[in-house]
């Protein structure tokens, strides 16, 4: 190895569950549309993880809908009933063995789940406000029933999830879906206990987290628990950094492992200020750092871009898209032949690259989210 980057490989310990991981390195979740119409892994997902669970520190998964009326994407996995635990097996098996730790992503989708993937067609939020974008029909605001249940919902997908093997979990609090609907000040406008104020806000995201805590607790075993959140959102009103610097610091005094920033690029500056060049990933680590890891993502492609980002000061980094394109980005770099990642998509490649076909139609057919080498 270049003796440039062994601070890539220095293990890592989570704070309160203390499970170790060999180096500073995850694979980001990312949805594959290639699961079986019940909610169960297919056989192109199981091959896809399993050529990636190799090097890597940890693998979180595409996002698993906990609720019925949280099915956000077609071909999407399920963690939503006990009926999921032999698709769930499968999936944390294929990840450890190849010697990674396996992190199950927890997703409601909320007002951005289609109607023709729902039960009656209609989605929910915490209120009656439409996306700010598309033609999305507005959702159903949540009755206090239902958020108790859905927030039960998770605390259930988490228990099913150490039943199954995975070394912990991730609450999806980020790309504008449920747990952030209620965070948001554009898709939570209500006047009770779940809405208003910052507390108000704040009180389904915490809740979510303290049931899958709780249902954590009770798997006899160490198990991560983590959180991702969108540090901004363009809409007006919608959340803005101070409001994520205070999500952060009520996330802190969680018993939470760590906090994933989902940004596309983590060398970029305010969406909502263009004029604000401050990475936000680093604010969030200058804000609870030492209470919390963080972890940045976000178009960091090359070994010298992880290390840049550990000197920016997050102890942890993940990438997606790169190990799209190349799955063997830890092993290169380790073996010293960093000189040899692929930093485009090679068409001609892949069969050896191992993507189910719903994500390799997505690839292609979303200009400018992967560099393309014909």
């Amino acid at each position: 190895m270049n003796n440039t980057y062994p601070p890539l490989f220095q293990p890592f310990k989570f704070p309160v569950s203390g499970i170790q991981v060999p180096n500073r390195i995850l694979m980001s979740p990312m949805t594959t549309w290639s699961g079986n119409d019940d909610g169960t892994v297919s056989d192109a997902e199981i091959a896809y993880y399993k050529r990636r669970a190799h090097g890597i520190g940890a693998v979180v998964t595409a996002c698993a809908f906990v609720h019925p009326r949280g099915r956000g994407f077609a071909g999407q996995i399920g963690a939503h009933s006990d009926a999921m635990l032999p698709s769930l097996i499968r999936i944390a098996a294929a990840v450890k063995e190849g010697g990674s730790k396996a992190i199950l992503q927890l997703y409601h989708g909320g007002r951005m789940c289609p109607p023709v993937l729902l039960p009656d067609g209609q989605a929910v939020s915490a209120s009656n406000i439409p996306v700010a974008f598309g033609e999305a029909l507005p959702p159903r605001a949540m009755a206090e029933a239902e958020i108790l249940e859905t927030i039960a919902a998770y605390g259930a997908a988490a228990r099913r999830a150490a039943e199954a093997g995975f070394d912990g979990v991730e609450v999806h609090g980020a790309n504008g879906y449920l747990v952030q609907q209620f965070f948001s000040p554009h898709a939570n406008r209500r006047i009770d206990q779940w809405g208003g104020s910052m507390e108000g806000r704040l009180r389904f995201p915490l809740a979510v987290v303290e049931a899958i805590v709780s249902a954590a607790a009770k798997a006899g075993r160490p198990f991560i628990v983590g959180y991702r959140l969108s540090p901004e959102e363009i809409e007006n009103p919608g959340i803005t950094m101070d409001d994520t610097l205070q999500l952060a610091d009520a996330l802190a005094n969680c018993p939470l492992d760590y906090i994933h920033t989902s940004t596309l690029n983590f060398w970029a500056g305010s969406l909502r200020d263009i004029e604000d060049k401050r990475l936000r990933a680093q604010m969030i680590y200058e804000h609870i750092g030492k209470r919390k890891p963080v972890i940045g993502v976000g178009a960091i492609r090359t070994p010298n871009d992880a290390l840049r980002a550990l000197e920016n000061g997050v102890p942890l980094f993940a990438m997606g898209r790169e190990l799209l394109m190349e799955p063997d980005w830890v092993e290169k770099i380790q073996s010293g032949r960093e000189s040899s990642i692929r930093t485009t998509l090679e068409l001609k490649a892949r069969e050896e690259l191992v993507i189910p076909e719903g994500l390799w139609k997505m690839m292609l057919g979303r200009k400018g989210w992967l560099p393309v080498a014909e």
